[in-house]
């Protein structure tokens, strides 16, 4: 495993990190059992992973917190999140409290690395910054957590407004972002704020469904080039980034997905999701990879840095 500092908190984080949520949500998602879930997430340590990230709303804190009941508390690191609830017009600090400390009971632990707050849309930035962050810092202080982060809401903020502003913000240790090899704006919009001042950087959507299924990654590319965002070129074939395979390349499409988003300046740690073992351990092979050759690093950002929203998409359902 490879290891990285995550911003100016100083934790020492695997470049590869572990989410519990998505599709699979450990294989939970699928049908597996609890007991599949912390093998698991047992699994990914047994590779390295140290950072493990789940959410209240994911259903998954508690095994997590069954997984890592006999693992030394330094040796990993946890960051959960706090959601607006459904129908709520907005976040509110009692009911962030509440999914703290829910979180907590949930995960069996005293305090979790980094708390989050979950998909923060421009509209409501300011209400956060000014309303939610304050009562949560109280919180820090009293020891139920280590560092504050924010997480956006990807696809219903394809311009990144919301990350743009708060990462010029002093009260945020840590940044959930999206980026992708067809989805390039956080390397504009996001990244030089966070690296200016110091903010960690978890990576999301690096491979979504669109990378791992044919079809979809051909029919997105056929509808983007009828409406003259791609090249007529592309959408003649039916393996538009086979260009990315080739013996000094990478071996997938999904392997130079991750490869493309772990290399790039501005990118801590790459999430990704499973609930399979085999897929685990591909996931993280491909994360440890040297970057892609610098033409087809080149050759993406030609094609792709001007669009928005693709590959952003959550996975189509599968019957249980």
């Amino acid at each position: 495993m490879q290891y990285t500092t995550l911003g100016r908190t100083g934790l020492n984080v695997s470049v590869a990190g572990l989410g519990c949520g998505g599709f699979s949500k450990l294989g939970l998602g699928t049908g597996h059992s609890a007991d599949h879930a912390v093998g698991i997430i047992r699994q990914a340590l047994d590779l390295g992973v140290n950072l493990i990230d789940t959410a209240a709303v994911y259903g998954t804190e508690d095994v997590v917190g069954a997984a890592l009941k006999h693992v030394p508390r330094d040796t990993v690191v946890v960051c959960t999140k706090a959601s607006k609830p459904a129908g709520d017009k907005t976040f509110t600090v009692d009911k962030i409290v509440a999914s703290l400390e829910g979180s907590l009971t949930r995960l069996g632990l005293d305090y979790v690395d980094v708390f989050q707050l979950h998909a923060v849309p421009p509209a409501a930035y300011d209400h956060v910054r000014d309303e939610i962050a304050p009562a949560l810092l109280k919180e820090r202080s009293k020891g139920k957590f280590r560092y504050l982060g924010i997480t956006e809401t990807a696809p219903n903020d394809p311009e990144q407004h919301m990350l743009n502003r708060s990462m010029q913000d002093d009260m945020w240790d840590t940044a959930m972002v999206a980026f992708n090899l067809m989805d390039q704006v956080a390397r504009t919009q996001v990244f030089p704020h966070t690296l200016a001042n110091r903010i960690g950087t978890l990576m999301m959507f690096a491979v979504r469904s669109i990378f791992a299924r044919p079809a979809q990654l051909v029919a997105t590319v056929k509808e983007l080039a009828a409406s003259g965002q791609l090249p007529a070129w592309l959408a003649e074939t039916d393996d538009p980034l086979g260009f990315l395979v080739h013996p000094d390349g990478a071996d997938s499409v999904t392997d130079g997905a991750y490869r493309y988003v772990r290399h790039e300046p501005g990118v801590d740690v790459v999430l990704f999701g499973t609930g399979d073992a085999a897929h685990l351990r591909a996931n993280v092979a491909s994360i440890l990879k040297p970057p892609l050759p610098a033409a087809d690093r080149a050759k993406l950002q030609d094609l792709f840095s001007h669009l928005r929203g693709v590959g952003l998409e959550a996975p189509p359902s599968r019957p249980r």
